[in-house]
Order: structure tokens, then sequence, then C-alpha cells
């Protein structure tokens, strides 16, 4: 027993003092911050061989934004072609082709067939102002107890075929559809006063008559004006003027009986 104690004894006998491990700890940490300082240094230059380029550590360096929420630039905005933003876009009505004061100008011309029309309005091909004529039309019919809606677009479907054709034949340019639907739609507002007097008296008789053929005159003279100031057609005028009052003629027929 006593053999063992002395091995024990002399195991962990060691000449190590407390001054020795103080010194230990102050070089350990010695160590210690210059293996830091040596870290952050290499932390902080790029690897041997690696080239960054300075636009991006100019970039690093002015960010000033949070994760996932990156910092505003309005110089990146406008490089990008959004500093104006919905300022640029043109308003809704003019995508859709619809014209205020184009319609005005063009029921003005209608209204007064002495007035000379304006060639590069009239050349439009625009369908709001003879789809709303259409309506009021087939609406002041009925007032008057005639259900002709489908007379009135069957009419006017054929008449817009035939005049073209008839005016491509006449002209040197040529005509659209949506142009020749156009004129003759906006041309159709006298019918729709001859047709508002229809809820009030009756037509049936010589003033109902004479008030018919003003008004057919009334339309295929503004629809020839329109015609041949949109197509350069001068003094073609009458040979226009003719199948236009034809057409007309058969709307003066559904409203008179």
């Amino acid at each position: 027993m006593s053999n063992f104690e002395q091995f024990h004894f002399d195991f962990y006998q060691s000449n190590y003092t407390i001054d020795d491990q103080e010194e230990g700890c102050n070089s350990y940490d010695s160590d210690k911050n210059l293996c830091e300082s040596r870290k952050s240094q290499t932390e902080k230059q790029p690897p041997a061989g690696a080239f960054v380029p300075s636009d991006m550590l100019l970039s690093l360096q002015s960010y000033t934004g949070q994760i996932l929420q990156p910092a505003y630039s309005p110089d990146a905005l406008s490089q990008l072609g959004y500093a104006d933003g919905f300022d640029e876009e043109p308003p809704l009505l003019e995508e859709l082709g619809i014209n205020f004061e184009h319609i005005w100008q063009k029921t003005l011309t209608v209204l007064n067939p002495m007035k000379p029309a304006d060639g590069s309005i009239m050349n439009e091909t625009d369908l709001t102002g003879p789809m709303v004529f259409c309506l009021a039309l087939g609406a002041t019919l009925l007032m008057a107890g005639k259900v002709h809606f489908g007379y009135v677009y069957g009419m006017s479907t054929i008449g817009c075929l035939a005049m073209h054709a008839l005016l491509n034949l006449m002209s040197v340019s040529g005509v659209s559809h949506g142009c020749v639907a156009s004129v003759l739609g906006y041309c159709l507002l006298p019918m729709v006063i001859l047709s508002s007097s229809a809820v009030v008296f009756s037509l049936q008789g010589i003033p109902g008559t004479v008030l018919a053929l003003f008004i057919i005159g009334w339309c295929s003279l503004s629809a020839s004006k329109i015609f041949t100031s949109a197509l350069a057609m001068e003094g073609q005028q009458l040979l226009i003027a003719y199948p236009c009052a034809l057409l007309y003629g058969l709307f003066a027929l559904l409203t008179v009986f």
C-alpha cells in the first residue's frame, strides 16, 4: 500500500508553479490577441489573386438599407426609365379612340351642311357617335310604337358595304370601312330629329312628306360634303349625294310609315 502511495505522489509531482501559470496565461493572451489581429487583417484584405471591382466596393460602402428592404435611389429609377411613372401614359379615352372634341366637331359639321368639313378629322374611324345615333334612332322609333332595331342595323350594314365599294371605285386613294361607317353614322343625326318628330305628330301627310324630303336632302348633302373633303373628290359631290339619298330614304320610310 505504501508503494502505491509513493507512486501516486511521484505521478502527480511537478515543478510547475503559480508564477509559471500566470506567465503562461499572459503569453497565451498575447498570442491570442496577435492571432485575432492577424485574422481581422486577413478578413479585411481580399485574398491574393482575387479581383474586386471598384464599383462593387462603392456600392457596398454606400448601402444604407436593411435586409429585404433596399435603400430608395431615385437615380436608379430614372436610369431605368420609371421616373415619370404614370404621367406619360395617355388617357383611357384616348387609348379607346374616344375624342369628345372630334365628336363635337363632326356633329356640328353634320348639323351645318354649309360649313366646310375638316378632312383630317373626318377621315377617322370613329364609331362612338354613329352607335349613339343608331341607338337614338331605334329608341325614338320605339317611342312611336315601331320596333325596328333590326332594320336599322341591317340597312346600316348593307349601306356601308355598298358605299364602301362605290367610293373605292370613284376615288383614287380609297377609303376604309370604318371611315364610311363613321361618316354615314354621323350624318344619321337629322334622321333622329325626324323620328323624334314622329313621336309628337304623325308624318303621314303632305307636311310629313315635305319634312322627310328635307331631312333626306340634309343627310345626303352632309355625307357627300364630308366624303368629298376627306377623299379629295372635288366636283363629284352630286354623284356621291345620290346613293346617300337612296340610303337615307330607306330610313325615312321606316320613320314615316
